[in-house]
């Protein structure tokens, strides 16, 4: 559904994201829609990703008709195999 290109080492200030949908995930509605599921996954999940990251998220068909929670579970999955995640102090 996800495809995640990672550059670490960019620098100190705050990480950059890109979000590519091309028009084989459906109409303007659609890509609108899995890039604003995608902008609001990368908030929440600002605080846990390492700082100074670039990443470019590349969005296939599958994901225009995936739920939040599905999206959001193969971003974690990708993130957790990229070794882009740091654990928070309890």
């Amino acid at each position: 559904m996800l495809l995640l290109g990672i550059l670490k080492g960019c620098g100190k200030e705050d990480g950059r994201v890109g979000i590519v949908t091309s028009r084989r995930v459906g109409n303007a509605v659609l890509r609108n829609r899995v890039r604003r599921r995608l902008r609001e996954l990368f908030r929440i999940m600002r605080p846990r990703l390492i700082p100074g990251l670039w990443l470019v998220v590349v969005v296939k068909s599958p994901a225009a008709h995936a739920t939040p929670a599905a999206l959001g579970e193969e971003f974690r999955q990708l993130a957790q195999r990229g070794r882009i995640l740091r654990e928070l102090m309890p």
